[in-house]
């Protein structure tokens, strides 16, 4: 098992911030159908070189889930970081709370684009005058309202507009 210094989590670790973070990767970072599991997740960073060689069980995994380890070896972290596309300072927790923040926007985003019609329109609104893009912009915010939503997405604060 990579336990690199691991220690046994207290009963109130579960919802660790690391555990906290993976989880919500392990929900939101994966192809569209479904999410990927702990055996998916622990084979593929086993077999890849990308990966710095690491070795990680399935169970080992499922115990920094759910919090029963807490303090996986960095090497570990910079796996799991790296097979999520994620900073490695997200799982270490090395980041401000604006920074982790950022990321996660940055993670809904991505789930936001999985959708094809939502795609569809963000792709149709490249190249057209920034006026113009204000102006959809404007009209998706009335039909939001209109639908009695909040005329912006809680997620769509971290996007920026050029």
């Amino acid at each position: 098992m990579a336990n690199g210094g691991d220690r046994p989590a207290s009963a109130g670790d579960a919802g660790s911030p690391l555990a906290q973070r993976l989880n919500y990767l392990f929900a939101n970072m994966h192809p569209p159908g479904a999410p990927y599991t702990n055996g998916h997740v622990a084979e593929e960073i086993g077999r890849g070189e990308e990966y710095g060689g690491v070795t990680l069980t399935e169970q080992y995994l499922s115990m920094l889930r759910n919090g029963k380890r807490a303090n996986p070896s960095p090497d570990v972290l910079r796996a799991l970081a790296k097979f999520f596309a994620v900073p490695v300072g997200y799982l270490m927790g090395d980041l401000s709370a604006s920074q982790a923040e950022r990321v996660e926007e940055e993670v809904r985003f991505l789930v936001a684009m999985r959708d094809q019609r939502v795609r569809a329109i963000a792709l149709r609104s490249v190249g057209l005058p920034p006026e113009v893009q204000d102006s959809l912009t404007t009209i998706i915010s009335q039909f939001r309202q209109q639908m009695n939503l909040p005329s912006d997405p809680p997620d769509a604060g971290g996007v920026e507009r050029q």
